[in-house]
């Protein structure tokens, strides 16, 4: 070999090289470590992220305090609520939502005195986290579409993420929490509990990737759902499996398999078997924004395409 061919090689080596360090990618997760994120656990754990040229870092903290970072550039995605991207953006901050964890919204109302239906409410004290997020526009929502007023008819009581011990302390009559956590641990300790559905009234769906504007006109935000769909499908296949590999992320007291299974039905749906795992519902989109226009949290005309894409949806993994 030529000394003449010694600087162009050693340039092609530390060109290929560039070109193989993984870029880093960070996503916020919204609340603490959890079962619940166990798909974009065993993602990275299973090097889905990697196989897309990425290096993944996950920041847990409560989505009001994550969406600023990501609008300042300091986070790159963020999974939360989808009220989170609609609301951001109708204040016009550049951010869409881009791939539905859950096909169905989780919220429920729950109580472990009997609730036959919704008009059981009427001069009850129901506790939620706050005037904030899907628990509590699903809950309006339920309420609106029994005639039953907040306030008047309904009271609703902000305790912060205490539902369950709420529910259980009789503090309130009835808490809004999801029906793959509170419910399923109650049920786990020999209780009762009665429930009401919140998905006719409020057919949104549940948490799932937010991120820019700006990260969608690159490649970046197809290689982060790419590689989270993976996360979803394995996990729907195997849920014992994921959870063995997760759970060292999140730890004995980051929730159980038995949340886990009860969390997977909500990942499919009939959307997703035709449009490909996380995957959003036009229809039920446009029927939430309705009632998110109904509430007068959005102005009368809001388009539900301004707040999400399915552009960047794979419908066939490998």
């Amino acid at each position: 070999m030529t000394r003449a061919l010694l600087p162009a090689l050693t340039l092609a080596l530390l060109s290929s090289a560039y070109a193989q360090t993984p870029r880093s990618v960070t996503i916020g997760l919204g609340y603490i470590s959890n079962v619940q994120f166990t798909p974009f656990y065993a993602a990275d754990k299973l090097g889905y992220f990697k196989a897309e040229g990425l290096n993944v870092k996950f920041q847990h903290g409560y989505v009001s305090q994550l969406m600023p970072l990501l609008l300042q550039g300091k986070l790159d995605f963020v999974v939360g609520d989808p009220e989170d991207a609609v609301f951001a953006r109708n204040q016009g901050q550049n951010v869409k939502y881009v791939m539905a964890m859950y096909q169905k919204n989780p919220v429920t109302i729950f109580s472990t005195r009997p609730l036959n239906g919704v008009q059981d409410l009427k001069g009850k004290t129901v506790g939620l986290p706050g005037p904030f997020g899907s628990s509590y526009h699903a809950t309006r929502a339920l309420l609106d579409s029994a005639g039953l007023k907040e306030g008047q008819d309904v009271k609703l009581a902000s305790i912060g993420f205490t539902q369950l011990d709420a529910v259980r302390a009789g503090r309130v009559d009835a808490a809004v929490g999801y029906v793959n956590n509170e419910v399923v641990q109650l049920r786990a300790a020999g209780q009762r509990v009665y429930t009401l559905d919140t998905a006719a009234a409020y057919p949104m769906v549940g948490v799932g990737l937010i991120t820019t504007d700006a990260n969608l006109k690159s490649d970046l935000a197809r290689k982060v759902v790419r590689a989270s769909q993976r996360g979803l499908k394995f996990t729907v296949a195997d849920p014992a499996r994921a959870f063995k590999i997760a759970q060292p992320v999140f730890g004995k007291g980051g929730g159980t398999l038995d949340i886990l299974k009860a969390s997977t039905p909500l990942i499919t749906g009939a959307d997703t078997a035709q449009n490909g795992l996380g995957a959003s519902n036009p229809a039920a989109w446009t029927k939430a924004i309705a009632a998110l226009v109904a509430q007068g949290q959005l102005k009368a005309g809001a388009k539900a395409t301004d707040f999400y894409t399915n552009s960047l949806i794979s419908k066939t993994l490998k």
